[in-house]
C-alpha cells in the first residue's frame, strides 16, 4: 500500500485500500473499513499505519483517516458517519478531549455502531475502571501495551464487532421497510398502481445494503400471466417505458427467465437477475423481474424473500378487496335500478345520474377519489322510494298535498336505510339520499337547508337528477326538449340550484348531454 504523507499535522489522509472479494459470481472491489486515528502525536499515526498496513477483514482493507485534536475528529465524524473503528487518545488539546469526543459521538451524533478504542499514555489522567464505567467505549489500552500483534488483534476484533452490529442494523432497517412498504401496498386500489408500488419498494429495499453494487436506478418490471401470455404491468429503470400497453419488447433471455419461473412455479435467482414468482390463493400468477450486477448475498436474498411473501399476501388481499368493491358497486347499481324500475322509470336513469355526477365533480375540481365516490354513491339517491306506496309512487297525475307529504318522506327513509353502514360509499349515499331535494334558497326538504349548508354531494345530485329527469319520460309527464330544460335550469339558478354548478353545466352542456346519450332508455 502506498502511503500518502501529511503536509502538516491537522490534515487527514485520503489513503484508501481496496481488497478483492472472490465469490461464485466472480470478484468485485469493495471499499475499505474506515479507521479513524485521533492523537496529537504524529508518530502515533505513522506507527499505527505501519503496523496495520496490508490488513484485511472479510476481503476488505483499511481506509485510514487522521485527526490531531478532538475538535478535528468531531468534524471528520460528522462528515463520515460510517467509520468502523476510532483509535482515540485521551489527552490532546485538553486533558479530557478524548472523553468529550466519546460523549459527542454517542450523544450528539447518536452513533452507536462505531467501535471506540481508548488509547492513553497517561493512565493516571483517565483511570481504566472509571472510564469503562462512565463512558460508552469498547476497549481501553495503554499505549505501552499495544504491541504490533495486540494492535492487530484489537482492531480485528473491533471491526468484527462493528460488522456484526451493522448487519443487525441493516436487518432491522430492512424489516422496517418491509413492514412499512407492504402496509402501503395494502392501500393501493388497482393492479397497475399496485405493481408500481411493489417496484418502488423493492428498489428501496435493494438499497438498504450500501455494499451491494446494484444499478443506481434498479431496472425491473412487474408482470402478470394470463392464459399463458406474460403481460408487463409496470417497469422501472430501463423498463420504465413498459406498461399495460405492452409498448416494450422483452429480450429472449428475459422472456426465457420469466417462462422458466412460470413453468417451474418458483422464483429464480442468478448472478445478473432474479425473477420472483407469486401465485395467489385464487390461482393468479404474477412475476417480479430485477436486473442485477452480482449474485444476491444471503442477507439481500432473505430480505427479498421476506418482502415477496408480504407482497403475495398484499396481492391476495388487494384482489379480494377489489372483488368485494366490485360486488358492492354491482349491488348499489342493482338496488338503484330496482327502485327506478318499481317507479316505472328506466334503469338507465341511475347510470346517467351516476356518470353526470362524476363529471360535475371533476369540473368542480374534486379529487379523483371523491369524484369516484360520488359516482358510486349517487345511484342510491332515491332508494327511500321503496317505502312509498304504489298508489302514490305510480300515480300518473299530480299528487295531492297529502300525497306529496308522503312522497317527501323518501329522503328520510333512504337516509335511515343507509346511515348505519360505516362504508364510505354508503355514508356518501346516505347524505345524497337525505339532501338531494334540498334547495339553494332554503325552500327544499326535508330540513330546509340553505346554500352551503347543503353538502356538495347533495347539491350535485339535485341538479343532475332534475337535469336527467326533465329530459326523460315519466308516468306523470313526457320528456322535455333540451332548450326548455336549459331555460328551466337557468331560471332556477340561485333558487333550486347552486349558481356555480349551474354555470358549469350550462357552460359545458354538450358534455353532459353526450354523456347522458351513452345510456339511452
Amino acid at each position: 500500500m502506498n502511503d500518502i504523507s501529511h503536509s502538516s499535522p491537522g490534515a487527514y489522509s485520503d489513503e484508501l485500500l481496496f481488497a478483492a472479494e472472490s465469490d461464485a459470481a466472480g470478484s468485485r472491489v469493495l471499499p475499505g473499513w474506515k479507521l479513524l486515528i485521533v492523537d496529537d502525536e504524529e508518530e502515533v499515526h505513522v506507527i499505527t499505519r505501519m503496523v496495520l498496513e496490508g490488513m484485511t477483514f472479510s476481503g476488505r482493507g483499511l481506509y485510514f483517516l487522521s485527526a490531531y485534536s478532538g475538535r478535528e475528529a468531531a468534524e471528520i465524524l460528522r462528515a463520515e458517519p460510517d467509520i468502523a473503528v476510532i483509535l482515540l487518545d485521551v489527552v490532546m488539546e485538553t486533558g479530557q478531549a478524548g472523553l468529550e469526543l466519546v460523549e459527542f459521538v454517542r450523544g450528539e451524533l447518536g452513533n452507536r455502531l462505531a467501535r471506540i478504542i481508548l488509547r492513553t499514555g497517561q493512565p493516571g489522567q483517565a483511570p481504566e475502571r472509571d472510564v469503562i464505567t462512565r463512558y460508552d467505549i469498547n476497549d481501553y489500552k495503554h499505549k505501552t501495551e499495544l504491541t504490533a500483534q495486540k494492535l492487530f488483534s484489537t482492531v480485528t476484533t473491533a471491526i468484527r464487532s462493528y460488522n456484526d452490529l451493522r448487519v443487525i442494523e441493516k436487518t432491522r432497517q430492512g424489516l422496517e421497510l418491509i413492514i412499512s412498504s407492504t402496509k402501503g401496498l395494502f392501500q393501493r386500489g388497482d393492479m397497475e398502481f399496485f405493481a408500481r408500488g411493489v417496484l418502488d419498494q423493492m428498489s428501496s429495499l435493494l438499497r438498504v445494503n450500501e455494499d451491494c453494487l446494484f444499478l443506481h436506478s434498479p431496472s425491473g418490471f412487474a408482470a402478470t400471466v394470463q392464459d399463458g401470455d406474460i403481460s408487463v404491468l409496470a417497469g422501472t429503470g430501463e423498463f420504465s417505458h413498459c406498461g399495460t400497453d405492452l409498448s416494450c419488447s422483452l429480450s429472449p433471455d428475459v422472456l426465457g427467465a420469466l417462462r422458466k419461473a412460470v413453468r417451474e412455479k418458483s422464483s429464480q435467482f442468478t448472478r445478473d437477475h432474479f425473477v420472483q414468482y407469486f401465485r395467489s390463493r385464487r390461482g393468479g400468477e404474477n412475476l417480479l423481474y430485477f436486473r442485477l450486477n452480482h449474485m444476491l448475498s444471503p442477507f439481500e436474498h432473505r430480505l427479498v424473500e421476506v418482502f415477496s411473501r408480504n407482497v403475495a399476501v398484499a396481492m391476495d388481499n388487494m384482489q379480494l378487496g377489489l372483488e368485494l368493491a366490485s360486488s358492492q358497486k354491482e349491488i348499489i347499481f342493482a338496488l338503484g335500478e330496482c327502485v327506478e324500475s318499481r317507479s316505472k322509470e328506466t334503469a338507465s336513469h341511475v347510470r346517467r345520474v351516476s356518470e353526470c355526477c362524476r363529471l360535475m365533480a371533476e369540473r368542480l375540481g374534486f379529487a379523483a377519489q371523491d369524484a369516484e365516490l360520488l359516482r358510486l354513491a349517487s345511484p342510491m339517491h332515491d332508494v327511500g322510494k321503496i317505502g312509498i306506496p304504489d298508489s302514490i309512487l305510480l300515480k300518473p297525475g299530480p299528487l295531492s298535498a297529502e300525497e306529496f307529504e308522503v312522497m317527501k318522506t323518501h329522503t328520510r327513509i333512504g337516509f335511515q336505510i343507509l346511515k348505519g353502514s360505516p362504508r364510505p360509499i354508503m355514508q356518501a349515499a346516505a347524505v345524497i339520499a337525505h339532501e338531494h331535494h334540498e334547495r339553494w334558497n332554503g325552500q327544499g326538504y326535508p330540513r330546509g337547508l340553505r346554500g352551503e349548508e347543503i353538502h356538495p354531494y347533495g347539491r350535485i345530485a339535485c341538479l343532475v337528477d332534475v337535469f336527467d329527469s326533465l329530459l326523460s319520460r315519466r308516468v306523470y309527464k313526457e320528456a322535455w326538449p333540451l332548450p326548455r330544460v336549459r331555460d328551466y335550469i337557468a331560471d332556477e339558478r340561485g333558487g333550486m340550484f347552486d349558481p356555480g354548478m349551474v354555470d358549469i353545466m350550462l357552460g359545458d352542456l354538450g358534455s353532459f348531454t353526450a354523456l347522458r346519450n351513452e345510456f339511452p332508455d
